[in-house]
């Protein structure tokens, strides 16, 4: 199994840990009535080569009309579908639906071969197949068999199915209606579960080879010891992988040693491409703290942007990790509060509504271009676009002298810097040590993006500037953007940027607590270009824009803003030996060196951040 297959059957993996989550949780009376009030019926679907696709249909047993199908493709298994229907399809269970839960070509027991992430066909071979086509002929098929039906299609789904969803709409079926992609990935290289602007994830890529081509069950890697940041750190140089692990049994460890560029291996599955109109009316949902896919949904959704000439494309963000509004509450995320039930409102208010109107015709429409939490506040907000375009002014954070973080410009001239020496065999932690394995029992992995980030603040190896405290409310509300003036005494370097909310120390439950708002790692060679990378010139001051995404959070009122800069973030992403090779993967022990960084802050080469601001503060 190649890699792109694997890219497919990885979309799986959040999906039954949120299921495992939520089956944790005794279903309650409702729960079990609303189970108990849809009949199955289990049939294979002909494609148009032949091939059959195992599919369960459930319909309401006291149907008294024609309903819409809502239509649920998955590479995860449909065997414990009818457990969603107590849990994170609760609210369109009791709107009343025909709901179909499809397993894709060549998984468990449909037919046929499975190709993960199927590239799309071309478009003018009819004889072509891919997921596009497949959900086409599924829905056609549906709607001729299953008895009344309003002839009316809808589809979702979170992760793998996001992006099936996204399939779907390249070339609808006439009865495909409404579409919700929800944590979709948009490009593996780029931004999502493997690599983030071209610096490779390790401890999820690595443990996740393992798990899902080990054997047919999925087991998680066994550490030896109980610090996987020790255990990463012994195996030196991702060379002796394969010599001292996986002896080459994992096709996927060895197409990410094979592709450490974004060539056309990561090219073909890049979704941006394919995403040239607007068919059906779409709802992208995404979550601020989604440790796996964040990058995916905001892309796709401004990628459409530009073809909406009818005003179909939605997007709704809240304050959930991967997969958290399909939780039973959402009300919180590790230590965070937000208040009230956010995954319960947004099914209750916002999905469940906006699949009800576009497929029953029922209600009005009553939804923004752009819904978002605003975690400090914890207010639900509307934009007519997203990011904003009025009310929004763009600030820059500048670094200052003696760790001092503020909108007031440097005035220094000449060469002024901070420095830190960074040792690839001494890397930056990026949790509170001991780390525990990303997959298997015990496993924190779905919140360490609200860690508190004060475990790294006294290591030498990690610059940070620092506000006064706020003396009113800072809203953030769009895009994020990090302007780093940096040179290396190496010849390659990663730079990783976290701008982060400093509680006072004198709050009642989070005295102190440093929490991380944007963040994100570049890898220095691809400053030019994600295709063909370029050693640094050491000593040299170079400019790095690195996107830290978008955001909307309010800092409150005497609270810190901080800003971090480190070179290494382990394991979460690979050691980068700040000595050039063409290919990291390959890299031998000794290229691995310590190179002092400078992080420039004059007048003339001043790095900061770029908030866009809401002004003035919407009330709290």
């Amino acid at each position: 199994m190649n890699l792109l297959t694997v890219l497919r059957v990885r979309r799986l993996l959040p999906l039954l840990l949120v299921a495992s989550r939520l089956a944790a949780q005794a279903p309650t009376a409702q729960d079990s009535v609303r189970m108990a009030s849809y009949e199955p019926r289990e049939v294979m679907i002909p494609m148009r080569d032949g091939v059959r696709l195992h599919t369960l249909i459930f319909t309401p047993k006291s149907q008294t009309g024609d309903l819409p199908i809502i239509l649920n493709r998955t590479p995860y298994g449909i065997a414990g579908a009818r457990a969603s229907f107590g849990g994170s399809i609760a609210e369109l269970a009791d709107e009343g639906y025909v709901f179909v839960f499809q397993d894709i070509r060549g998984r468990f027991t449909s037919e046929g071969q499975f190709v993960m992430l199927r590239p799309p066909m071309h478009r003018k071979d009819p004889k072509a197949i891919d997921e596009s086509t497949d959900t086409y002929d599924t829905i056609d098929w549906l709607l001729k068999n299953v008895p009344r039906n309003n002839g009316r299609v809808g589809m979702l789904g979170v992760s793998y199915p996001g992006w099936l969803t996204v399939m779907a709409m390249l070339d609808p079926h006439p009865a495909l209606k409404a579409v919700s992609p929800q944590a979709s990935p948009a490009s593996m290289f780029l931004g999502d579960d493997f690599h983030h602007n071209g610096a490779f994830r390790l401890a999820y890529g690595f443990e996740y080879a393992a798990m899902m081509e080990g054997g047919k069950e999925l087991t998680p890697f066994q550490f030896d010891k109980a610090d996987a940041y020790s255990w990463y750190l012994g195996l030196g140089s991702l060379a002796t992988v394969n010599d001292s692990v996986f002896k080459r049994s994992r096709p996927t460890w060895n197409d990410f040693a094979a592709h450490p560029n974004f060539d056309a291996f990561w090219q073909r599955e890049a979704l941006m491409q394919y995403l040239d109109r607007v068919t059906v009316p779409t709802l992208n949902v995404a979550g601020w703290w989604d440790q796996e896919d964040f990058y995916g949904p905001i892309k796709i959704y401004e990628t459409l942007e530009p073809h909406d000439t009818k005003h179909l494309n939605y997007l709704v963000v809240g304050p959930w990790n991967h997969g958290g509004w399909r939780g039973r509450s959402g009300q919180t995320l590790g230590p965070l509060d937000f208040g009230s039930p956010t995954a319960k409102y947004y099914r209750e208010k916002i999905e469940a509504p906006w699949f009800a109107y576009w497929l029953k015709d029922k209600g009005t429409l009553d939804l923004a271009e752009a819904t978002t939490f605003e975690a400090g506040a914890n207010a639900w907000r509307r934009h007519d676009a997203w990011p904003p375009k009025t009310n929004v002014t763009s600030r820059r954070l500048y670094f200052q002298a003696n760790g001092k973080l503020g909108f007031e410009p440097p005035r220094d001239t000449g060469r002024v810097f901070d420095a830190y020496v960074s040792d690839p065999n001494k890397p930056v932690p990026y949790r509170a040590r001991p780390i525990k394995p990303t997959f298997g029992a015990g496993s924190t992995w779905s919140t360490w993006l609200v860690d508190d980030q004060r475990f790294v603040q006294d290591r030498p190896d990690v610059a940070a500037w620092e506000s006064a405290p706020l003396p009113e409310d800072l809203v953030l509300s769009g895009d994020v953007v990090a302007k780093l003036f940096a040179a290396t005494t190496g010849t390659d370097a990663d730079w990783v940027v976290k701008l982060i909310d400093v509680y006072p120390e004198d709050d009642a439950k989070l005295g102190g607590y440093q929490l991380m708002v944007a963040n994100d790692v570049f890898r220095g060679r691809f400053r030019s270009s994600f295709e063909h990378p370029q050693a640094i010139a050491p000593d040299v001051p170079q400019e790095y824009t690195i996107d830290l995404h978008t955001q909307s959070y309010r800092f409150l009122k005497g609270h810190r803003l901080r800003v971090q800069v480190q070179s290494t973030w382990f394991p979460l992403i690979d050691r980068n030996p700040q000595t050039f090779v063409p290919n990291i993967f390959a890299a031998k022990d000794a290229d691995f060196r310590a190179a002092t960084q400078r992080v420039f802050r004059s007048k003339g080469a001043a790095s900061y951040v770029q908030l866009t601001v809401q002004n003035p503060p919407l009330v709290p």
